[in-house]
C-alpha cells in the first residue's frame, strides 16, 4: 500500500500535491447528490414528522424552516474555510488551525463518533425494510435476522466506499433518484387526496402553520427544533470529499448549500402535503397517533400508493442504504487527514494503490460501526435508540467548532469588505451560537431520567452515552499524546495556522 504523510508530501508553490486521493472525480451534481444522500431525507422526515407535530402541532413546517437556519449559517463557515483550506480533514484541520491541536483533534473525533452512531441506525433500517419490501414481516420483526441482514448491508457499503467515490457516486445517483421520486410522489398523492377529501382527517392548508405567533409552548417549540435540526445533518459530507472534487475550493461549498436548499423544499413541501391529508388526530391516519409516530410514511403509503405501496418501502430502505455508504466517506477521509498531520498513526493515511481511497480508514470505520451496532443491539434496543438520540450532541459540537473556527481564523479580514464581515463573521458566529445552544439545551434535556428510553448511572441514558462518547475522545487523544509519533502534532509543528495545507493540484 502507498503511504502519504507529511514527510513525503511535495510542496509546489502555493498549491500543494494532495494526499493521493482521486482528484477531480466529482462534479457539482455528484457532490450535491452525495451530500443529500448522507441526510437520508425520506427516512429522516418519515421518522421525525410525527414527533415534531406532537410537540408543536400545526406549526411543524415552521419548525423545519427555523431548524435549517443554523445549518445555513454553518454552511457559510464551511464554504469560507474550504475556499482557503480545501482539506478533507475539514473540522479537524480548521479547528486546529484556528484554536490549536486539542480543539482540532476533538472536532475530528466528534465527526467520527457521530458517524458511527448514525450508521447503527441507518444500517438497521436498511435491514428491517429489506424484509418488509419482500413482504416478510416475521423476519422484519426478528431481531437476530434484522441485525444479521443489517451487518451484511453495512459490509457491502463499506466495500463500495473502498472501491472509490466514482463508483459510489453512480450508485448514489440511482438510489437518490428513486428516493426523491418516492418523496415527490408521496407528497403529490397526499396533496391530491387531501384536496379531494380522501381522508376523514384531512384539513385545509393554512398560512398560520408558518406563523410564530401561533406557537403555544416555547419548550415544545425548542424540543421540535432540536429534533428537526439534525435531520439536516449530513450535507457536510461533500466538504470532506473536497480533494476528490473538481474545483475543490468552490464546488464543495456550493454543493453543501445546494443540498440544504433542496432539503428545505422537500421537508417543508412534503410535510405540508402530509398534514393536509392525514390531519392531526390521534386515531387512524392522524399524525399524532402513537402507533404511527416512528414512521408515518409507511402507515400512509398503503392508502396513497395502493398496490404500489412497496415502492415507498423501497424508497425508505434505499434512503437508509445510501446514507450508510455516504456516512462512511467523510470519517474515513477525516482520519486520513489526521494521520497525515500526525494526529493519528500513519496506518490511517494508507491509500489503496488502485482505487486511491483510504482503505484502512474506510475498513476500520465500517468495522467499528458494525461492532458498535451489534454491541448496542446485544445490550438492548432501548440503548441503541438512546445512542442515536445522543448523536446530536457530537453533531452540534463539531458544527459549532467549525463555525467559531471560521470567525477566529478570518478575524483579521472581517473589516476588509461587507462580504467578509457577513460571510466570515456574523453568519458563522450566529451559526456557532445557535449550535452551541443546541448542544447545551440537548445535554440539559438528556440529563432528565424521563428523556429517552433508558436510565444509566441515575440519569438519562442518552446523556451518558452522548457525553461519554465525547469524553472518550479526550481519553484516546491523551493516549495518543503519550506516543512519540504524536509530538509534531501536539507541538504545533505538523499543523498550525501557517502550515501549508496539502491540497490537490488544480
Amino acid at each position: 500500500m502507498e503511504k502519504h504523510t507529511l514527510d513525503n508530501a511535495t510542496v509546489t508553490g502555493h498549491i500543494h500535491v494532495g494526499k493521493g486521493l482521486n482528484a477531480g472525480a466529482l462534479g457539482v451534481v455528484g457532490s450535491t447528490v452525495i451530500g443529500l444522500a448522507s441526510t437520508a431525507p425520506l427516512y429522516s422526515l418519515a421518522a421525525t414528522l410525527g414527533y415534531v407535530i406532537l410537540a408543536v402541532g400545526a406549526q411543524a413546517p415552521l419548525v423545519f424552516v427555523v431548524a435549517c437556519i443554523p445549518m445555513i449559517f454553518a454552511a457559510f463557515a464551511y464554504q469560507e474555510l474550504n475556499r482557503e483550506m480545501p482539506d478533507c480533514g475539514t473540522t479537524f484541520v480548521w479547528g486546529a488551525k484556528a484554536f490549536g491541536p486539542v480543539t482540532g483533534w476533538i472536532g475530528g473525533w466528534a465527526v467520527a463518533v457521530s458517524a458511527i452512531m448514525v450508521l447503527s441506525n441507518v444500517g438497521e433500517i436498511t435491514g428491517k425494510y429489506f424484509w418488509l419490501l419482500l413482504g416478510n414481516e416475521e423476519f422484519a420483526g426478528n431481531r437476530a435476522i434484522v441485525v444479521a441482514t443489517s451487518v451484511v448491508f453495512m459490509a457491502i457499503m463499506t466495500f463500495i466506499s473502498t472501491i472509490g467515490v466514482q463508483m459510489g457516486e453512480r450508485l448514489q445517483m440511482v438510489l437518490m433518484t428513486i428516493q426523491i421520486v418516492a418523496m415527490v410522489l408521496f407528497g403529490g398523492l397526499a396533496l391530491l387526496n387531501a384536496l379531494n377529501g380522501g381522508s376523514e382527517g384531512s384539513v385545509a392548508f393554512d398560512w398560520n402553520w408558518f406563523n410564530p405567533a401561533e406557537l403555544t409552548s416555547w419548550s415544545g417549540f425548542m424540543e421540535a427544533v432540536l429534533l428537526a435540526l439534525f435531520i439536516y445533518w449530513g450535507w457536510d459530507t461533500c466538504l470532506a470529499l473536497n480533494e476528490e472534487t473538481k474545483n475543490p475550493r468552490k464546488t464543495p461549498g456550493r454543493a453543501a448549500l445546494s443540498s440544504i436548499v433542496v432539503l428545505i423544499v422537500l421537508y417543508v413541501g412534503v410535510s405540508v402535503a402530509v398534514m393536509m391529508f392525514a390531519g392531526f388526530g390521534e386515531t387512524g391516519f392522524g399524525l399524532t397517533n402513537p402507533d404511527n409516530l416512528d414512521d408515518v410514511f409507511s402507515v400512509l403509503g398503503g392508502a396513497l400508493f395502493g398496490p404500489w405501496g412497496w415502492f415507498l418501502i423501497l424508497g425508505v430502505m434505499l434512503s437508509a442504504a445510501s446514507s450508510t455508504q455516504t456516512t462512511i466517506l467523510p470519517t474515513a477521509r477525516g482520519t486520513l487527514s489526521m494521520a497525515v498531520y500526525r494526529a493519528l498513526p500513519a496506518k490511517f493515511a494508507e491509500l489503496h494503490p488502485k482505487f486511491k481511497t483510504p482503505w484502512f480508514s474506510t475498513t476500520l470505520m465500517g468495522v467499528s460501526a458494525i461492532v458498535y451496532y451489534v454491541g448496542m443491539s446485544l445490550i438492548s434496543e432501548n440503548v441503541l435508540a438512546d445512542s442515536l438520540t445522543s448523536m446530536g450532541l457530537a453533531v452540534a459540537l463539531y458544527y459549532a467548532i467549525t463555525s467559531f473556527a471560521c470567525v477566529w481564523y478570518f478575524r483579521g479580514t472581517l473589516r476588509d469588505s461587507a462580504r467578509n464581515l457577513w460571510m466570515r463573521g456574523i453568519f458563522p458566529l450566529l451559526g456557532g451560537l445557535l449550535l452551541g445552544y443546541a448542544f447545551v439545551q440537548s445535554a440539559f434535556d438528556m440529563w432528565d431520567r424521563n428523556y429517552g428510553e433508558t436510565v444509566l448511572l441515575g440519569i438519562g441514558g442518552a446523556f451518558v452515552i452522548g457525553i461519554g462518547a465525547i469524553l472518550l475522545g479526550f481519553v484516546l487523544m491523551g493516549i495518543w499524546w503519550l506516543r512519540p509519533n504524536s509530538k509534531p502534532f501536539f507541538r504545533r509543528e505538523s499543523l498550525n495556522r501557517d502550515t501549508p495545507v496539502l491540497v490537490p493540484d488544480e
